[in-house]
């Protein structure tokens, strides 16, 4: 469900002109990262003493789970502060795609763990097949979906049908043993896109969208409550010293990704001033996912406990820090648009709306015949 709304709420034309910068942090820098923070905590474990007992192994399984990022309170705080669309757009696509990939990474992580040892070559071409699959399964399922929404406009059927395109999508993906989430980010991203284009009416849009909305709500509300019900509040305070060293190596693993990926498309069409890949890193927070997929460790995985509570104290600092930060940080490197500058540019935002839809209306009042097309011309060029 989670997955699911982001896709839907994404512009795939804004997507499609970003797609190297956002495949490359999420895919190969989602690998990375992963890499680079179970390694950081491993070897803290082999020097620090409080985490004596936490293996490669284990870091491994918690570096998947915090892998994904949660860019729902940075992405409005861009909005609200005037920030460059097109890093909202980074920032959102690489969300998008990497929820899919750190859920892949750690069902192979857990694999790895019950004895299924591949090769690397193997690795990746189970990696592809799963993830490729995927993808297929759910561009089938929203085909079908966005026929059966062309032929209604009716807001209850069309939240019935994107539902079952939602959860329809990951079912038929899990059940063929490929991947679900990647199954339902097609999904959302292509049945979305069809809703916004000729698909639905904007009545009918709205509703679906608010359906949608309060989906996440809800279900990022039930996702805090259950982590709450798991971790002790001892358990926190105990383990506060793990927690900052595996928040500062969730951290050095992120910025390592981001600069690297700036510099490589340093020089071509997607490239991004150095002030962002600071921005993309400090507002790499972590959310609701992460804690998901800790919460979905066999209550038989060695040191369950201590990863639940790791993966909750390292949400709770990336929200806290970075969320609370975020702002100060956007001003200071003037990324943000002033006050004025964003008054101005809602202005003329909400007058070319207003004209737009006039201009829809007029068509549509001509096209039934309730006013002459000579009476529409001046009005149009006016």
């Amino acid at each position: 469900g989670l997955v699911f709304e982001a896709a839907f709420h994404l512009e795939a034309r804004a997507f499609r002109r970003n797609a190297i910068a956002i495949v490359a942090l999420a895919v190969p820098g989602v690998a990375v990262a992963i890499g680079a923070t179970a390694g950081i905590l491993a070897l803290a474990g082999h020097v620090l003493p409080f985490i004596s007992g936490f293996t490669f192994v284990h870091a491994l399984v918690f570096s998947a789970a915090i892998s994904a990022t949660d860019p729902i309170a940075v992405v409005a705080m861009f909005k609200s502060l005037g920030a460059p669309k097109r890093l909202g757009v980074l920032v959102e696509g690489e969300s998008l795609l990497n929820d899919g990939t750190a859920i892949v990474f750690f069902s192979m992580a857990l694999g790895f763990l019950s004895g299924q040892h591949l090769s690397a070559p193997a690795a990746v071409l189970d990696f592809v097949r799963i993830v490729g699959m995927g993808a297929l399964i759910g561009a089938t399922v929203a085909f079908l979906a966005a026929l059966a929404l062309r032929q209604v406009d009716d807001a209850m059927i069309e939240i019935t049908i994107t539902t079952i395109a939602a959860y329809g999508s990951f079912a038929i993906a899990e059940q063929l043993h490929y991947s679900g989430v990647i199954a339902t980010v097609v999904a959302g991203v292509v049945v979305g896109t069809y809703a916004r284009g000729r698909g639905t009416s904007p009545s009918t849009r709205i509703a679906v969208e608010t359906f949608w909305e309060y989906v996440a709500f809800a279900l990022n509300s039930v996702v805090f409550l259950l982590i709450g019900f798991e971790v002790r509040v001892d358990a926190l305070l105990a383990s506060w010293q793990t927690i900052l060293v595996a928040y500062a190596a969730m951290t050095v693993g992120r910025a390592l990704v981001v600069t690297s990926v700036t510099t490589l498309l340093s020089r071509t069409r997607e490239r991004m001033p150095w002030r962002w890949s600071v921005v993309m890193t400090w507002g790499g927070l972590r959310g609701a996912l992460s804690m998901v997929l800790a919460l979905a460790l066999p209550k038989s995985f060695p040191s369950r406990e201590t990863i639940i509570t790791l993966t909750f104290g390292v949400v709770l600092l990336s929200l806290l820090v970075q969320g609370l930060t975020m702002a100060p940080l956007l001003r200071r490197l003037g990324v943000s648009a002033s006050r004025a500058d964003r008054e101005e540019y809602e202005r003329l935002t909400g007058i070319r709306r207003a004209a737009v839809a006039a201009l829809d209306a007029l068509s549509e009042m001509v096209r039934k015949g309730r006013v002459h097309d000579q009476v529409a011309a001046p009005i149009r060029k006016d």
